[in-house]
C-alpha cells in the first residue's frame, strides 16, 4: 500500500471514529436529558403539619434521607448531603464529605436532637456522610458491619456504633426501631445488586464511590406511640418478610423500578403496601442524586421513569388498596405522620 492510500484510509477511519463518537455522545446526552417532571405524576403534595396538629413529622431531604422528629428526639434514615458529581462516578474519582453542605443541612433543618443515624444499606448515596454527621451530633450509628466500618473510618467512637441484629428493637426516646433483612433492587448487570459485597475494614475518605459496598439491605420499621412507618429504601424485597407487620405509612423507594417490569413492581407493591395495610405511601429515591443537595430533578427515564412509576402505582392502588393515598414529598418540608390524610386523592 502506498503512502497516499494509507493516508487517505487513515483519514477516513478517523472521520468515521469521530462521527461514531459524536453520535454516541449526542445519543447519551439526549437520554440523560429525557426526564419526567414532578407534575407528570399527578400525585398531590402532603398536607401541612400545622393543619393536622401532627406531633410526629418526617422531612424528606432527597434520595432516601429522611428526618423523623417527634419534638423530643430525631431519627435520620440515611445521611447523604454530599453529592458526588456524575463525572466523579464515571471517572472513578475519589470523593470526600462536603463539610459546608453537611453543616448547612444540620443547621437549616434543625438537626439538633439527633439520636440515631440508620442507613438502609451502605452504598454511597445512602451512607456516605453518616460518619461526618455522627461526629458533629454524637448520634448513634445503627446498621450493618459495613455501615459500622464507614463510621469507624470517619473516626466515630465505638460507643456510638451499634451493629444491628435482625429484628431486634432499639429504642431512642419514643421511637422504637427494627431493622429487617431485605434485598436491594436487582438493577445491576444481569439482575444483580449494584456494588455488592461488604466493607470489611474502616473506610476512610477520600475514596471512589465504588468503595461503598452494599453490606446488608434493610426494611426499617419505625414505631412510635402515634403510629408506625415502614421505610423501604431500595426497591427490593424478601417475599413474605413483612406479612406480620402493620404500618400506617410506607416511604417507598422507586429507584430503578421501571428498569424492571410491571409484574415485579406489582409484587413489590403488594409486599410493602398491601401486606402492611398502609393508608399512605410516599415515593422516594426518584431524584437524580448527582445533582447538588436541594436540587430535585427526576432521574433520567432510562434509569427510572417517574411518570411510568406513577401510572403503575395508581393502577396497583386501585386494584389492591383503594383506601390508600399516594403523596409526593416536597424537599425540606415536614410531613405530618399518623394524622388523618387529606380528603383529596
Amino acid at each position: 500500500m502506498n503512502w497516499a492510500i494509507w493516508k487517505r484510509r487513515t483519514k477516513q477511519a478517523a472521520t468515521v471514529l469521530i462521527a461514531i463518537t459524536a453520535v454516541t455522545a449526542t445519543g447519551s446526552s439526549l437520554l440523560w436529558r429525557d426526564r419526567s417532571t414532578l407534575d407528570s405524576t399527578g400525585w398531590q403534595a402532603p398536607p401541612d403539619p400545622a393543619e393536622n396538629n401532627a406531633s410526629v413529622t418526617v422531612t424528606w431531604l432527597g434520595v432516601t434521607t429522611l428526618l423523623f422528629d417527634d419534638g423530643e428526639s430525631q431519627i435520620l434514615i440515611d445521611g447523604f448531603f454530599s453529592r458526588p458529581t456524575l463525572w466523579d462516578s464515571i471517572l472513578g474519582r475519589a470523593v470526600v464529605n462536603d463539610a459546608a453542605t453537611i453543616n448547612y443541612a444540620l443547621h437549616e433543618f434543625g438537626i439538633r436532637r439527633l439520636a440515631a443515624i440508620i442507613p438502609v444499606h451502605s452504598h454511597f448515596d445512602h451512607a456516605m456522610d453518616i460518619g461526618a454527621i455522627a461526629r458533629r451530633t454524637s448520634a448513634s450509628v445503627l446498621g450493618s458491619e459495613s455501615t459500622a466500618n464507614i463510621a469507624r473510618g470517619a473516626g466515630v467512637p465505638e460507643d456510638q456504633i451499634i451493629v444491628a441484629a435482625d429484628g431486634q428493637t432499639y429504642e431512642f426516646g419514643e421511637f422504637k426501631i427494627r431493622l429487617l433483612r431485605s434485598r436491594h433492587a436487582p438493577i445491576g448487570w444481569g439482575g444483580d445488586t449494584p456494588l455488592p459485597g461488604t466493607i470489611d475494614e474502616p473506610l476512610s475518605l477520600p475514596q471512589p464511590i465504588d468503595a461503598f459496598r452494599e453490606g446488608a439491605s434493610y426494611s426499617i420499621v419505625i414505631e412510635h406511640t402515634q403510629g408506625t412507618t415502614l421505610v423501604q429504601g431500595s426497591a427490593g424485597f424478601v417475599e413474605g418478610a413483612l406479612e406480620p407487620l402493620s404500618a400506617d405509612v410506607v416511604m417507598l423507594s422507586v429507584g430503578g423500578l421501571t428498569t424492571l417490569d410491571s409484574e415485579y413492581a406489582e409484587i413489590y407493591w403488594q409486599e410493602t403496601v398491601t401486606n402492611t395495610g398502609a393508608l399512605t405511601v410516599y415515593p422516594i429515591h426518584f431524584d437524580d442524586f448527582t445533582k447538588p443537595f436541594g436540587t430535585v430533578i427526576p432521574s433520567p427515564k432510562f434509569l427510572g421513569n417517574l411518570e411510568k412509576t406513577a401510572r403503575w402505582f395508581d393502577a396497583f392502588r386501585d386494584k389492591w388498596d383503594q383506601g390508600t393515598q399516594i403523596l409526593l414529598p416536597e424537599f425540606g418540608k415536614p410531613i405530618p405522620l399518623y394524622a388523618p390524610p387529606s380528603s383529596s386523592t
